[in-house]
């Protein structure tokens, strides 16, 4: 596959303003957030490029680089290395969200790096899309200003949780929704809710990391809607950003409320105690095939496109310039 013109002059500025787009660092990128320490040693121009992708999160462990089982990383990045003919090391691939096993995406952000820039990014999409099995699919590809980082650009991050609420299973759901035999009290889930909404310590509704990080537990949630689709209720929550399978959680809780098996006052009294413990008492995770990563939102200055880069692509329509099929 054509690179197009490889563009490896050194860049003009290092500020955050400077008119050409390609970055020119010796430390990991988000450093200059002041929220991780550098472990790495960028090349002295690259490019940076934002993907927009989906994915059914059924066959794989997860989103987070692992070979076997394999992951939605690991899948993308073999793409990847294929494409660019760079090592899995010099393309920093890095998601917002490491969503886990069985949990979908239609918003999932990524960044990488090359260290040369595209004339098109059309080919380069229809080549990664084509690589990818069919339960991966990327919806964008973009330049992406050199201050831009996948998860600590992040504004919100928007997930939905669907519940298939009858008594009888639709076959079709089975992999994409939680069913819930017990007809479920919307109202009582609706008003248990809101008490989620706002800035709380969520050290109660937090499993165990897989990780050595110490994440920060207090978060905000902006919103927090129970919608009915005739059976289907969609859980649709945003937040500042969650923790380890907080928002599996936070529905867990629901749905045992909604069966009426606790009142809606129990939420503040469980975020109170600030305390793991406490939450399993009432309730266990709701399974991961019913979440969704939607939608991960930035400010409008970290989506802004670096100037003299290729156009944005969203893929492109194949047209038939002449029937091929005979006529009878």
């Amino acid at each position: 596959m054509s690179c197009g013109a490889l563009g490896l002059s050194s860049s003009s500025s290092s500020s955050s303003l400077i008119p050409n787009w390609h970055l020119s660092t010796s430390v990991e990128d988000a450093n200059h957030l002041g929220m991780v320490k550098p472990t790495v040693s960028l090349p002295r121009t690259h490019y940076k490029w934002r993907l927009l992708i989906a994915y059914d999160g059924t066959r794989y462990a997860g989103w987070q680089f692992q070979v076997s089982p394999p992951t939605i990383q690991c899948i993308i990045e073999k793409a990847l290395v294929q494409i660019t003919k760079l090592e899995r090391e010099d393309l920093h691939f890095v998601g917002a969200s490491r969503t886990d096993g069985g949990v979908h995406a239609w918003g999932q952000v990524a960044h990488f790096i090359t260290p040369f820039n595209y004339d098109s990014l059309e080919t380069v999409h229809a080549a990664l899309n084509g690589l990818l099995p069919s339960d991966i699919s990327v919806r964008e590809i973009s330049a992406a200003m050199p201050e831009f980082h996948a998860r600590f650009s992040a504004k919100s991050k928007v997930y939905y949780y669907k519940i298939y609420n009858d008594s009888i299973m639709d076959p079709f759901q089975r992999h994409y929704a939680y069913h819930s035999v017990y007809k479920l009290n919307t109202a009582a889930m609706r008003e248990a809710a809101k008490y989620f909404i706002g800035k709380h310590d969520f050290s109660a509704f937090v499993n165990a990391s897989r990780n050595n990080r110490v994440p920060d537990p207090v978060k905000t949630i902006f919103r927090f809607d129970v919608n009915e689709m005739g059976a289907l209720l969609q859980l649709e929550v945003e937040g500042s950003g969650f923790l380890y399978r907080q928002v599996r959680n936070m529905v867990a809780l629901l749905l045992q409320i909604g069966r009426e098996a606790i009142p809606p006052d129990v939420v503040p009294k469980i975020l109170a105690t600030q305390d793991r413990k406490e939450l399993a008492k009432y309730a266990l995770s709701a399974p991961p095939h019913g979440l969704y990563l939607v939608a991960v939102k930035y400010n409008e200055e970290h989506l802004l496109l670096p100037l003299g880069c290729p156009a944005t692509s969203f893929g492109r329509h194949r047209s038939v310039r002449k029937c091929k099929l005979p006529f009878y």
